[in-house]
């Protein structure tokens, strides 16, 4: 049995306008859904208590701030011990530079996607932080050259 109460069309279209503009006013987000204020709120309340809407954000452009490059590194550890697997993850996940890590099954351990400044910012990436973490055994780098569709959650 499902522990959460189903989302509705009405709780869709909540998630969809908010999804496109995070920044909407109760008012205009009741407007846009087609319910009262009150109603509206309500359910935006229930959707982020139920974990539905995990948070609001701000979406920065990497090329304002200097790191216009991407690139999505795959990286092989030596050992797999949680130890191991605790430690670099925690090492990913304070360098700046790291916009996205996933742990993977298949031919390499991680996936992570970069933010750097050229071939430059890249090597300094490679040579002074990821390098730096421990039980890296091989790394393959690829830099992006456009990206085509990016989203920052499902379309509900």
């Amino acid at each position: 049995m499902n522990s959460h109460p189903e989302i509705d069309e009405t709780d869709r279209r909540i998630l969809r306008a908010l999804r496109r503009d995070g920044r909407l006013s109760n008012t205009k987000l009741a407007e846009q859904v087609g319910l009262s204020t009150t109603p509206c709120w309500n359910r935006v309340r229930a959707l982020e208590e139920r974990g539905v809407i995990e948070g609001y954000t701000a979406l920065l452009n990497q090329q304002a701030l200097g790191l216009p490059d991407t690139v999505i590194i795959e990286v092989t550890l030596e050992r797999h011990d949680d130890d191991m697997l605790i430690k670099f993850g925690q090492g990913l996940s304070e360098l700046p530079e790291v916009m996205e890590a996933y742990l993977l099954t298949g031919d390499y351990d991680y996936l992570i996607k970069v933010a750097v400044a050229g071939t430059a910012g890249y090597e300094e990436f490679l040579r002074k932080k990821l390098y730096k973490l421990p039980g890296i055994r091989h790394s393959r780098s690829t830099f992006v050259l456009r990206c085509l569709k990016r989203a920052h959650s499902v379309e509900p």
